[in-house]
């Protein structure tokens, strides 16, 4: 029972779509009809209005962390269940015919759930390459890649230091599973970056 609780919760915050739902409230377009159709922060930003993108980025990175929070109080052996289908849940809304966001932003409030460290590093990590190259997606691609590797190398680490503590490899593993996903919705962006058609950020 705990599973289905867990994983109908978590799927169901994942896939409100603040970002169209938003955009709509304050009369604008339908983002799905302007520029690269996705629900996320980085297509509200391309509408021209900051303010909205930024409590968009607010409000997808919220619905990642609070029912992993909730999880973590109530149902802490179910907190990768739980992290996994609220980002399903982003990516793949019933609402919206399964196509959802990118999944960026709810993914750095699983972060801050999991591993207030590593969500940090995705932040420095993110404005760098955003400021280095003005891509978002690739911003998001090695910022999720950077995590991952840190926290392999963080628990190797830990592990060669002190080889008589079991380190939790659970979130390493949720985290491989969240960097193959960002590929996967990225996908598209990977192909414009190929072609040189992929359109820039403005920071």
């Amino acid at each position: 029972m705990e599973y289905i609780l867990v994983i109908f919760f978590s799927y169901l915050s994942g896939s409100i779509p603040f970002g169209l739902i938003l955009t709509k409230s304050f009369g604008g377009k339908d983002l799905r009809k302007i520029g690269s159709g996705n629900i996320g922060a980085t297509n509200v930003l391309r509408t021209g209005n900051k303010y909205l993108a930024l409590i968009t980025l607010i409000m997808d990175s919220l619905k990642g962390y609070i029912p992993v929070m909730i999880c973590q109080k109530y149902f802490p052996e179910l907190i990768q269940i739980s992290a996994l289908f609220v980002f399903l849940g982003h990516i793949f809304p019933v609402w919206l015919n399964f196509l959802g966001g990118k999944g960026v932003a709810t993914y750095l409030g699983v972060l801050f759930a999991i591993s207030l460290s590593s969500s940090f590093v995705f932040i420095f990590t993110w404005i760098i390459i955003a400021l280095i190259f003005k891509y978002s997606s690739v911003s998001s691609i090695f910022s999720t890649l950077t995590v991952l590797v840190v926290n392999i190398v963080r628990s190797n680490v830990v592990a060669s230091i002190k080889p008589d503590q079991v380190f939790n490899n659970d979130i390493n593993f949720i985290l491989f599973i969240f960097f193959i996903l960002i590929i996967f919705t990225h996908k598209n962006n990977i192909s414009n970056l190929k072609n040189k058609n992929e359109k820039k950020i403005k920071i």
